[in-house]
């Protein structure tokens, strides 16, 4: 017998929660259809415990600044891997229970704790039970990729998804795919004490388009562990439980490898083909990024899955598009945010709106400024890094932007702000700048860009005349 409903969303991560958020506003007759863990990719193995390690390490790191400012003792100061563990795991437990009280707990007999696929458009079979939709969304999140051979090596090979498991931490670890999260996490082991050397098959880090900054991230980053890049990496028994490396020319013995080669959408278990929904050629449905519609179909997609942005701001988003549309006479299309990416190494690395290499040459205005020399980067004794600002050269508009810098996170939303508004560098000149702040940073770089628009303005440039 078949159950019938106005929506069914499958996946019950952040992309499904906001979905459902939407739908419940105009529906009761609906499930969410879940056969994993429940508490999100963000809460379990994502942004939250990632970002509590890097706390742990970044604390313990600022021992070593302490004797320059006169405060003794910082060399005997010591860290127990395994209590810091615990408490990242204590906090990663924190952050999944407020997200299943706040949503899980509260759908009732509507959450279906089966994992679902369809057996033919709208209908779907999700463990004894036979649910026909009206729409459908999409929100199965995300899987580690690892590569069939390595799985022989066992746990010795680790993933995000186990990362946070970990009771202790060994001697030695590499750490394969520097995007993100394999930069994040190699840096705040080897500041816990980790030997790591991290490899990165690509000549850039952390998906960095711009060329400069690249070259800055890999100069301040690589003072914490070595960064192998432009070779990929073999891995075969080293004896004694180890693991070999190569990559390149190079090669390490380690105990444990972090594979962090991204993620792969989770829809293979789906049957799409059932549902006549084709794959494009990087593996995903064809769908519209403002609607988050598949094709002309009656199923929407959102999250992780989509394979695009994999950031819990745009999953939201996209869980929030497709949970309207579900429920709409006539989806309708939503302008999406500026894209900001952010990774929480020391310093920041970031980057706003639109990639250096993406910009017509001829048209773009780029100006750079080095924290060296920054009042308040050099108090906090974080003065390393850079930052780089493009510009459209006929009117001086914030095109885009890419930093290795302290406290990044604070800039990139600024900037952000700015591009969603439209500004130009003169523009952003008008606003206030307190000294001594981080934020000064920009002005020599926003100067540089509007003194080489085409029309630059006649007052002084940090002024805007009553």
């Amino acid at each position: 017998m078949e159950k019938q409903v106005d929506v069914a969303i499958l996946g019950a991560g952040s992309a499904g929660l906001y979905a459902w958020a939407q739908v419940k506003r105009r529906t009761d007759n609906y499930v969410v259809i879940d056969g994993g863990e429940m508490g999100t990719t963000c809460a379990r193995v994502g942004c939250m415990p990632s970002k509590a390690l890097i706390q742990v390490a970044e604390d313990f790191h600022r021992r070593k600044i302490l004797e320059r400012e006169g405060i003794e003792g910082g060399d005997a100061l010591k860290i127990h891997i395994p209590a810091a563990l615990e408490h990242v795991q204590d906090l990663r437990d924190l952050f999944v229970e407020k997200v299943l009280g706040g949503a899980n707990d509260n759908m009732g007999d509507k959450l279906i704790t089966e994992y679902a696929h369809f057996l033919e458009p709208c209908l779907l079979q999700a463990g004894d039970q036979r649910i026909r939709a009206r729409r459908v969304i999409i929100a199965t999140g995300s899987s580690p990729v690892v590569p069939e051979a390595w799985r022989s090596f066992g746990d010795r090979i680790v993933t995000t998804d186990d990362f946070f498991e970990l009771e202790d931490l060994p001697p030695a670890m590499a750490v394969i795919g520097l995007g993100v999260i394999g930069l994040e996490l190699g840096q705040a082991i080897a500041r816990l004490g980790v030997e790591v050397t991290g490899i990165e098959q690509l000549d850039h880090v952390a998906h960095l388009g711009d060329g400069d900054i690249n070259r800055a991230a890999i100069e301040t980053i690589g003072r914490d562990f070595a960064l192998w890049l432009g070779h990929a990496a073999s891995i075969e028994e080293a004896g004694n439980g180890r693991l070999r490396l190569t990559a390149g020319d190079r090669a390490v013995e380690v105990d444990r490898v972090l594979a962090s080669m991204g993620r792969r959408p989770n829809l293979d278990g789906l049957n799409l083909g059932a549902a006549g929904i084709e794959l494009d050629d990087s593996g995903v449905p064809r769908y519209d990024r403002h609607t988050m519609q598949i094709e002309d179909k009656p199923v929407f997609i959102a999250g992780d899955v989509t394979g695009e942005r994999p950031l819990l701001h745009e999953a939201g988003d996209e869980g929030r598009i497709a949970g309207f549309n579900a429920v709409a006479d006539t989806p309708v299309a939503f302008r999406r945010r500026v894209p900001l990416t952010i990774a929480f190494c020391d310093p920041n690395i970031v980057q706003v709106g639109t990639p250096l290499g993406q910009l017509d040459a001829a048209t773009t205005l780029t100006a750079r400024v080095k924290f060296g020399p920054i009042g308040r980067a050099l108090i906090m004794g974080r003065n390393r890094g850079e930052l780089e600002l493009y510009a459209d050269r006929r009117d001086g508009r914030l095109l885009g932007a890419a930093m290795v810098a302290p406290h990044g996170e604070h800039l990139g939303h600024l900037l952000a702000l700015a591009l969603h508004q439209g500004l130009t560098a003169h523009q952003l000149l008008h606003m206030p700048f307190y000294h001594p702040v981080l934020e000064e940073a920009l002005q020599p770089a926003l100067r540089e860009l509007a003194s080489g628009c085409v029309s630059p303005p006649a007052e002084p440039m940090d002024l805007q005349p009553l």
